[in-house]
């Protein structure tokens, strides 16, 4: 399956990669992870490295289709990979702290990447660079411009990237998104989503102990290096502590809007645009924000209750109501053939990731379709940190004159964390 490498190519991706992160001992990267002649075939199976072994990550490896064929685990958090090797009870799985080892060491020829949001890109990059297709999670990015970069590492790189939006290859979402974009309910002119909360900003915690095990430097990546406090990592409650902090994450916009965000692309067609303004409803921090496509179509991120993963899509002749796996309409008839409810199984989603790797097609969730969804997201919290209406060019995504909203499509990184 692995063709023999010239020594060139590896000298350059070992230098370039290091470089990448400021690593300075040598990195020989083995002829299995680099770009090759040859590919997956039909009838073999993909080996597949995780980084990041959290909740989902550790779900994803466990439940990895029979296609692919999980042999490494890697997370900065020692306690995370144990619990996922305890959890899978597969113990021949190597193990890794740093997934720039792991990439170099093992024989991959693709990688889940399941880390927290602000050092996904980074990873993703340096396996496109490494001659490596990739599973990314969502949400893709922390900012627009990581969304950028990681593009064009995808096609300069001919990878193949997956975005984690599983809800794509549901039954019943995308029974109800074809319906949608075929006319069922006439022209949508307003698509109802909830009013997802914004980041937080860190202002300063008390310094707690760094557990055993824990490279914080790493895990802490491109964001500000804080002292640790256990606010900041570990889980609480129904949120990851680090999902609620600006320097991590995009609050929930990002962690739940995001699947809202992309079911309201894929249903209404948009894939390869999006909203062209954007405007708050009042001047509060979390403010209810609205959006207008080209077309006219206008979303409103402003609901407290109902649809959590996906929106209520009112048109001329009828509402359609995606959420996870589960659909609903009015009238009614117009889902009374939809495929049964399904739970949140990701297989599907998977598989077709595994198939693009060996066909090399764009796989349902390619990452330009990711990108342009996650930056539904990205355009509410810049909307709420301005405080005002924006006119966003899809195309160029650029902001309309005015500076300081275009400054916040991009954030400072810390020195060895630089995407190339």
């Amino acid at each position: 399956m692995h063709a023999p490498r010239q020594y060139s190519r590896r000298r350059f991706l070992r230098h370039s990669l290091a470089a990448a992160v400021g690593v300075t001992a040598p990195y020989f990267l083995p002829s299995g992870v680099l770009a090759r002649h040859g590919r997956p075939g039909a009838g073999d199976r993909v080996t597949v490295g995780v980084i990041g072994c959290g909740g989902r990550g550790s779900f994803l490896a466990e439940h990895m289709p029979a296609e692919g064929r999980v042999v490494a685990l890697c997370d900065c958090y020692d306690a995370q990979v144990e619990a996922a090797q305890r959890k899978s009870k597969n113990a021949s799985w190597a193990t890794y702290q740093d997934y720039r080892k792991m990439i170099d060491t093992e024989n991959l020829d693709a990688v889940i990447v399941a880390t927290t949001d602000q050092n996904r890109v980074l990873a993703c990059v340096l396996a496109c660079q490494a001659g490596l297709d990739i599973y990314a999670e969502k949400p893709l990015t922390l900012t627009v411009a990581e969304g950028q970069t990681l593009i064009r590492a995808v096609r300069k790189h001919n990878r193949v990237c997956q975005v984690g939006t599983h809800q794509r290859l549901m039954e019943p979402n995308r029974f109800a998104a074809n319906l949608i974009r075929n006319g069922a309910i006439g022209k949508v002119h307003t698509v109802l989503a909830r009013q997802y909360k914004p980041p937080k900003r860190y202002a300063g915690l008390p310094t707690e102990a760094i557990p055993d095990g824990l490279d914080w430097d790493l895990w802490s990546g491109p964001a500000p290096l804080h002292p640790y406090n256990h606010w900041l990592h570990l889980k609480m409650d129904r949120y990851q502590g680090w999902a609620q902090w600006r320097d991590y994450s995009g609050g929930d916009v990002t962690l739940h809007g995001a699947h809202a965000a992309d079911q309201i692309q894929n249903a209404l067609g948009k894939d390869h645009t999006g909203p062209v303004e954007i405007w708050p409803i009042s001047d509060k921090p979390d403010a209810q924000v609205r959006m207008r496509y080209a077309d006219g179509t206008v979303i409103r991120f402003e609901r407290d209750f109902g649809v959590w993963w996906g929106a209520v899509f009112v048109g001329e002749d009828g509402k359609i109501e995606i959420n996870r796996g589960r659909i609903a309409s009015n009238p009614p008839d117009l889902i009374k053939d939809a495929p049964k409810t399904s739970g949140g199984d990701a297989s599907p989603h998977m598989r077709d990731w595994l198939e693009c790797i060996k066909t090399r097609k764009k796989p349902i969730a390619d990452v330009q379709t990711g990108h342009h969804a996650v930056n539904l997201c990205h355009l509410i919290n810049v909307c709420r940190e301005t405080g005002r209406k924006l006119h966003w060019d899809p195309q160029k995504e650029t902001f309309s004159d005015d500076e300081e909203a275009n400054s916040l499509m991009d954030r400072p990184r810390r020195k060895g964390f630089e995407l190339a």
